[in-house]
């Protein structure tokens, strides 16, 4: 009797890890990069300024790996030079109060970096940046989440991504990329790639360029220039991707390639697309064909999808992906003039957009009311008023037996709640 009490015991044990292996990285992540769990349980380190360096600053709080980082702070962080982001962290950009925060200058590294969780902040690049140079970089990197973020004014690409594996990108605006390419993103050989619910915008082309293993669901693709919108792999190599329930909608700068540069050896799975290419103001497109992705020598079809998610993306139809993209993409607890503009544009379907050489030729970026968050004594990322209306007496970091998560996770997902009603 003993043993077999023994054994229940393990069983139990053991089904209550595998279950909490499996835990979202908050509610509503999905797609391949959604089991990551970032700084859980770790240190907590607080942004207390917007310098560029040193103690409370953005970048000494990336620095070191096992953390999750919040924000007593709103404004721009103006950097010279490329911060580099640790393993095993969360980015809780929700707890910004106000506007919340912009990262601006010459982009941000993921690179080499695994199990992180970004949520609602804004990477911005600028001219400044060497030429070349992206936003937002993720390669030989895995098991990352970026949830309502704004990537914006690469000088390649916004975003690339390379040899790296369980990513997801979910929510976010990919937009308004400058010269000398003005490109979207570049995504090579990334496996296990989630796109979902993003707006991408005012860029040239690549919107993504995809030499990827690749689920692309619910995007809205807006204004793409004359290097076309969706770009194949178009290489030697083997890409395989998943295309679904997207809307794809021309602007003042569309040429007819909304889908470009796809070769037999782009494996494509696709269905539910719309495209709206009459610029009248008017969501009313037909459905993507075949024949819409062939060129000279096209893609191969697959009759089935190829990718299966751990946690599956919730499909919707395109044209409610469109009316919920415009509503949801971006840092949009308080959208900032640069994204407010961005979504502007796209709900003209069509009508207005543009593909500018530099920031400053869009406006610049626009001072941001520097507020302060609520008293929080120990620093623990849970302010004092919530902790005492809770009667909360864990540690922040303690794990909470009944969800999983941890008691300032929790915070976080009630930040989000009580400022999306």
């Amino acid at each position: 009797m003993r043993f077999a009490n023994y054994c229940l015991v393990l069983v139990s044990i053991l089904f209550s890890h595998v279950i909490l292996a499996q835990l979202p990285a908050f509610p509503g992540a999905e797609g391949f990069g959604a089991l990551a769990t970032g700084g859980r349980g770790g240190e907590v380190y607080t942004v207390t300024n917007l310098s560029d360096s040193g103690q409370g600053s953005f970048r000494d709080a990336v620095s070191k790996p096992n953390r999750t980082v919040v924000f007593n702070v709103s404004g721009v962080i103006r950097h010279t030079e490329r911060i580099q982001v640790a393993s095993n962290i969360t980015i809780a950009g929700e707890t910004s109060p106000g506007v919340g925060i912009v990262i601006y200058g010459v982009g941000v590294s993921f690179s080499n970096s695994k199990n992180i969780i970004v949520r609602y902040i804004r990477f911005r690049g600028s001219i400044n940046m060497p030429r070349g140079k992206c936003t937002l970089t993720a390669d030989d990197a895995q098991d990352i989440i970026f949830d309502h973020c704004s990537v914006q004014w690469g000088r390649w690409d916004n975003l690339h991504i390379q040899n790296s594996n369980n990513i997801t990108m979910q929510h976010c605006i990919i937009g308004e990329s400058i010269d000398p390419q003005r490109f979207g993103a570049l995504l090579e050989r990334p496996t296990n790639l989630t796109i979902h619910n993003s707006l991408w915008i005012d860029n040239t082309s690549r919107n993504p360029k995809a030499k990827a293993a690749i689920e692309y669901i619910n995007n809205v693709v807006y204004n793409w220039g004359t290097g076309g919108g969706f770009v194949g792999g178009h290489s030697a190599a083997d890409h395989y991707q998943d295309i679904i329930n997207n809307y794809f909608v021309a602007g003042p700068n569309s040429n007819q390639g909304f889908f470009s540069m796809f070769s037999a050896t782009d494996h494509v799975y696709h269905t539910g697309n719309m495209v709206d290419m009459d610029k009248d103001g008017i969501l009313n497109g037909r459905a993507v064909a075949d024949t819409d992705f062939v060129k000279k020598e096209g893609p191969t079809f697959i009759a089935a999808r190829q990718h299966k998610a751990p946690v599956p993306v919730t499909i919707t139809d395109a044209a409610t992906a469109f009316r919920q993209v415009l509503t949801h993409a971006g840092a949009s607890l308080q959208y900032d003039a640069v994204d407010q503009r961005l979504m502007n544009y796209a709900k003209t379907i069509g009508k207005e957009g543009a593909i500018f050489k530099t920031e400053a030729d869009a406006g610049g970026q626009p001072d941001i009311a520097v507020t302060y968050g609520p008293k929080d004594s120990d620093a623990d990322g849970i302010p004092d008023a919530w902790r005492s209306k809770q009667k909360l007496k864990q540690k922040s970091t303690a794990i909470n037996p009944k969800t999983g998560y941890s008691y300032l996770e929790e915070y976080c997902h009630h930040l989000i709640t009580e400022r999306t009603k």
